[in-house]
């Protein structure tokens, strides 16, 4: 029986994608690491370090130092920021998001966040978009974890946080390395494409189920939930 859904945040709760996309191309290629807008959906779900570490092994020939991974980091959330500030603001919520917690906790759920994201402000953007739904200590971030997505270290510091087991878990993802993560932590995962990436990219991931939307996904949740029972 499910006790809890665990999800991820960009692209599933948020509508982020495009701005973290031209946030890291745009600071990486200024520090001489070619990054087109189209690799940071294919590396999304890694962590800040795990992302910039790739891209130096790859033309630096070594990991970053902490201090320039943290100094990218930072740079790449400053450029982030005012990308969104110059579109009205924060990200929006991804549509039928909403439909899809309140769905959860009205099965009495628990609702896990798992993100990649290190950002300080995330708990604050959380309550105001979804108030009620999230606590810090139901939250797996990117200052949590040693080993972010696609290692299923986040997913199963996760469990351990709710006290639930793997078969007792569902996952929302919507990024193919997010998918590996969860279906290597043993947990049954919910697609949801939010992105330009190929549908198949996720079922070959592993995903057990497939939706083009959180809101198709809210539309066939509690046939979902109901079957798991």
């Amino acid at each position: 029986m499910v006790r809890g859904v665990l999800f991820d945040m960009d692209g599933v709760l948020f509508d982020s994608m495009p701005g973290h996309a031209y946030a890291w191309a745009k600071v990486m290629t200024q520090y001489g690491l070619p990054m087109k807008e189209s690799d940071a959906f294919e590396h999304e779900g890694r962590t800040g370090i795990g992302t910039i570490s790739i891209f130096t092994q790859r033309y630096w020939g070594r990991d970053a130092t902490e201090e320039e991974a943290q100094e990218l980091y930072r740079k790449k959330t400053i450029v982030f920021n005012e990308y969104m500030s110059a579109r009205g603001g924060e990200a929006p919520e991804m549509p039928g998001a909403a439909d899809v917690l309140n769905k959860v906790r009205a099965r009495g759920l628990m609702r896990v966040l798992v993100t990649g994201s290190a950002q300080q402000s995330l708990l604050t953007r959380l309550e105001r978009h979804y108030p009620g739904h999230f606590t810090p200590a139901l939250m797996v971030t990117g200052d949590d974890v040693r080993y972010g997505k696609p290692n299923p270290e986040p997913y199963l510091m996760a469990l351990q946080k709710a006290g639930i087991t793997a078969d007792e878990a569902l996952v929302v993802e919507n990024a193919p390395l997010g998918v590996r993560a969860a279906v290597a932590a043993g947990i049954k995962t919910i697609a949801v494409n939010t992105g330009p990436i190929d549908p198949q990219l996720l079922l070959n991931e592993g995903a057990t189920w497939l939706f083009p939307s959180m809101a198709a996904l809210a539309e066939n949740l509690d046939t979902i939930l109901t079957n798991d029972e």
